[in-house]
């Protein structure tokens, strides 16, 4: 469960395979992110009580680059179409905790290698919606607010903690706004 870069990633590639995936770390004008409750479980992407929020982030589509992904994923999950790139990490990845139900579409992937992007949002909060379903995407989040992103990896899963403190190491620098 610990954040790896590229060649811890590689590594780990050869015994199992992880899920292509982005992240998002938007920033509003305070240094604030944006996270969203998380209300289900979506197979081996559990929720727990009191540990159900997060930051935006999804699949890479084969042959997408990460950079349209991760505009890609923000709209579907969030309605956002007014950000600005200010950074990125190297790749990072985590494990799924043991996954014992139904057949899911996540079910055969040890678990996601990330890349996050820095974003500033630029547009107004009217436009963040996530219950509104996008490109056939049903909603993942079914509230969101701006989080101090220090505070952030101790909401989340506790499997996506330490790339959450990785991210927060990453970006505090857009964080640090007056």
């Amino acid at each position: 469960m610990n954040a790896s870069l590229d060649a811890d990633s590689a590594v780990l590639n050869e015994t199992a395979a992880y899920r292509r995936n982005v992240g998002i770390a938007l920033f509003n004008a305070q240094g604030r992110v944006l996270i969203g409750h998380r209300y289900r479980d979506d197979g081996p992407e559990i929720v727990l009580p009191g540990l159900d929020w997060q930051m935006p982030q999804g699949g890479i589509d084969a042959d997408e680059e990460p950079q349209v992904a991760v505009k890609r994923e923000l709209w579907e999950e969030t309605g956002v179409n007014h950000a600005e790139f200010l950074g990125q990490t190297d790749w990072l990845s985590y494990d799924f905790p043991p996954y014992l139900g139904p057949h899911h579409r996540l079910g055969h992937f040890r678990g996601q290698r990330q890349k996050w992007f820095a974003l500033r949002f630029t547009g107004s909060d009217a436009e963040i919606d996530p219950l509104a379903t996008r490109n056939g995407q049903p909603p993942e989040f079914d509230a969101w607010r701006w989080e101090r992103l220090d505070r952030v990896a101790d909401l989340v899963v506790p499997f996506r903690r330490a790339v959450y403190l990785e991210v927060a190491r990453s970006f505090s620098r857009f964080a640090d706004r007056p």
